[in-house]
């Protein structure tokens, strides 16, 4: 496989996790407070949206990379 063909197979696989979840979250640590040897810290829970616009265009750059790639 050429270079452009596994961008583009990656490109439709990271597109499709797109659609199929929409989103991840994650966990920060933060300090809250800090006092001498003590700290106290807190874990904020945030989360990311991934449009739908943007997991179809990259579905659909992968599948031009692909058969771009193809095409001689």
């Amino acid at each position: 496989m050429k270079a452009t063909q596994i961008i583009g197979l990656l490109l439709i696989v990271a597109g499709t996790l797109g659609l199929v979840y929409g989103g991840f979250s994650y966990t920060k640590d933060t300090t809250a407070l800090k006092i001498g040897p003590m700290e106290l810290k807190v874990q904020e829970k945030e989360s990311v949206s991934i449009p739908m616009v943007a997991s179809g265009a990259a579905i659909a750059l992968g599948a031009f990379l692909m058969f771009a790639g193809r095409i001689k």
